[in-house]
């Protein structure tokens, strides 16, 4: 306990923001995957590869949907799945589908098809700006502060503030469904994702609590503010979760 707290207050000193050297966001890469996915391990292993660069924050959103074939995903939950459905929404696509990637919230492709991807990425990248600001740290007591900069809120609408915590990588023997007998390796699986507030273009703290900000995930936590809540994401940052 007192490694943990002098870690913590080690974090508290130095705070996380923009990740690229150019001091814009690094980009958003949500997949949308399942374990009972036959098609979903080469998107799965893709997402592994974009973990390691720094420029690239990428999220694995584990859907409910494929649990019917007969081996329920230990990581799928029901907001994962709203969450691709609002994307259907607003990307006006006629069906949703894994493994299927979101960048930026403003584009889509199929997960495994790299080539593809890495044009939508290059092109949010030539997107990018330096605004707002948002920089994450630990509190000595081990709570999450963000502080977000002041910014132009798109359309002059409150942006929503999402908090995301992220799992480093599992691995799983499926027992059943179309993967039956495989392995299968989970890289940034989302393991909580709610919303921590709006943006209106003021500056602001926002706090997570102690108890809930050491639930978030054994690898890092990320906050995204995003246009309308499933729209274009403004900006994004992430922290790695202190270690005992």
């Amino acid at each position: 306990m007192k490694r943990l707290l002098s870690l913590l207050f080690l974090a508290a000193i130095v705070a996380t923001g923009p990740a690229r050297a150019d001091g814009t966001a690094p980009i958003v890469v949500e997949l949308f995957t399942s374990q009972g996915c036959s098609s979903c391990p080469p998107a799965d292993k893709y997402l592994g590869e974009l973990a390691k660069r720094p420029e690239i924050l990428p999220l694995a959103f584990h859907v409910e949907y494929w649990n019917y074939i007969g081996w329920t995903d230990p990581y799928s939950k029901p907001w994962a799945t709203r969450r691709q459905r609002d994307y259907q929404t607003s990307l006006k696509e006629r069906f949703v589908y894994t493994p299927q990637m979101v960048v930026e919230g403003g584009a889509e492709g199929v997960g495994s098809e790299r080539d593809a991807i890495e044009v939508l990425i290059r092109a949010a990248q030539s997107r990018a700006t330096l605004q707002p600001d948002i920089r994450l740290h630990w509190r000595e007591d081990g709570a999450l502060l963000a502080d977000l900069g002041e910014g132009k809120s798109p359309a002059g609408q409150p942006a929503t503030v999402w908090l995301v915590g992220f799992d480093r990588m599992h691995t799983q023997k499926v027992m059943a469904g179309e993967n039956q007998g495989r392995t299968s390796w989970d890289y940034q699986a989302v393991r909580n994702f709610r919303r921590l507030g709006g943006w209106a273009g003021f500056s602001e703290q926002l706090v997570v609590p102690p108890d809930e900000a050491k639930a978030l995930g054994d690898m890092g936590a990320a906050v995204l503010i995003q246009a309308n809540g499933n729209g274009p994401i403004i900006t994004a940052a992430r922290i790695d979760i202190p270690q005992p």
